[in-house]
């Protein structure tokens, strides 16, 4: 009796360091449950789901639609946020209603913190109440996006409190060596472009967890994207990207001292009249345009951009090699034709430029430096 009473005594002394947090956590889980429950009384009307948002949020972006960040600016956006979303904080959201579009009828997804997060809800009510018509909200937000699996942005204040905090973190520039040449890098980065990428893996931390931020060009720009997927294939942990890049960094830290640009000029070309632009190997816009409306024969027109960005637009009779593979179809270009490389920023198409010139001297190449935004009838614009 006396060793059954021990054993009991030994048995209860071994249950209560269990049973007591599981009590605590059931308490904890109702608290929760019943959080939820009150944020839920409070959401809009209108909800969407991640593969709704996911359609919507692209590099590029689409048009048509603003995502907007409702959580505060410091503490959450910063560090990390759905690409290509604006940072609109639910208690500022009066003073920054300017940061909205003019079309009262374009998509509005709002998003926070999550299920328990109300300030999206909060905003979303106040966008209706200005007249916004097609207004929704992504209930699950950030958290979810993440937990999916898809890389988040981070701003440009961010990386700048790394800098001065002097973390550790890798930022990697992922544009050509020619755009890197003409227009300098963010400080502290490394180079790596997108299209080499495989070939310089050597230059990234030993560290599978160090923070790794990849840039480019802007929202145009899908290259850091691409290589923040390449990086996470070889086990990378903590992959975010810089969605607004070098453009942006420059908009708000200022930019280098710029070259001298180079004059115009004129060139005959396989029989053909070509006006040069300021850039070595680049061609006038105004040119470019001018022969595509007048005379599109006399031109090759090459967009180098993914197959995913040409499929949604490009320019009516040009054809698709991506940078990635230039140089093993390099053999099937003619060289009795005026080549004109393009992409969406006239960084890939620079790059293009140079590996072929350096692969075919016999090629009559140019590339368009240039931003171009194509629509999907074969129509695009042109700006500088």
């Amino acid at each position: 009796m006396r060793i059954q009473l021990k054993s009991l005594g030994i048995a209860l002394a071994l249950a209560l360091p269990v049973a007591l947090p599981a009590a605590l956590w059931t308490e904890q889980a109702h608290a929760q449950a019943a959080s939820l429950q009150a944020a839920q009384a409070n959401y809009y009307k209108h909800l969407v789901d991640f593969d709704f948002v996911k359609q919507w949020a692209t590099i590029p972006p689409k048009s048509g639609v603003m995502l907007v960040d409702a959580r505060p600016t410091g503490r959450k956006f910063n560090p990390g946020h759905i690409p290509g979303a604006i940072n609109i904080p639910d208690d500022k959201f009066e003073q920054m209603t300017n940061l909205l579009p003019q079309d009262k009828g374009m998509l509005l997804i709002y998003y926070c913190e999550g299920p328990e997060c109300v300030l999206s809800h909060n905003s979303a009510r106040k966008a209706e109440a200005l007249g916004y018509t097609n207004v929704k909200v992504y209930a699950n937000g950030y958290p979810e996006w993440v937990a999916k699996g898809e890389i988040g942005a981070v701003a440009g204040a961010y990386i700048k409190k790394l800098m001065d905090e002097k973390a550790s973190y890798a930022l990697i520039d992922s544009r050509p060596k020619r755009t890197v040449d003409k227009e300098g890098m963010i400080p502290t980065a490394i180079h790596i472009s997108d299209s080499e990428f495989d070939k310089h893996t050597d230059k990234l931390p030993a560290d599978k967890a160090t923070e790794l931020i990849f840039y480019c060009g802007g929202l145009a720009c899908p290259l850091s994207p691409n290589s923040a997927e390449k990086a996470r294939k070889l086990g990378y942990t903590n992959v975010k990207t810089y969605a607004l890049g070098h453009p942006d960094w420059i908009k708000l830290y200022g930019a280098p001292q710029a070259a001298t640009p180079a004059a115009a000029g004129s060139a005959e070309t396989a029989g053909v009249k070509v006006e040069t632009g300021k850039e070595k190997g680049s061609i006038s816009t105004t040119w470019f345009e001018r022969t595509i409306k007048e005379n599109p024969g006399a031109l090759l027109v090459i967009d180098v951009r993914d197959q995913k960005e040409f499929a949604a637009g490009t320019i009516k009779g040009a054809i698709n090699i991506p940078i990635a593979d230039l140089e093993k179809k390099i053999a099937s270009l003619p060289a009795d034709k005026v080549i004109v490389f393009v992409c969406a920023t006239g960084s890939r198409s620079g790059e293009a430029y140079d590996t072929a010139k350096l692969l075919r001297a016999d090629l009559n190449i140019y590339f368009l430096d240039a931003k171009v935004k194509y629509a999907g009838d074969g129509t695009f614009s042109i700006s500088l």
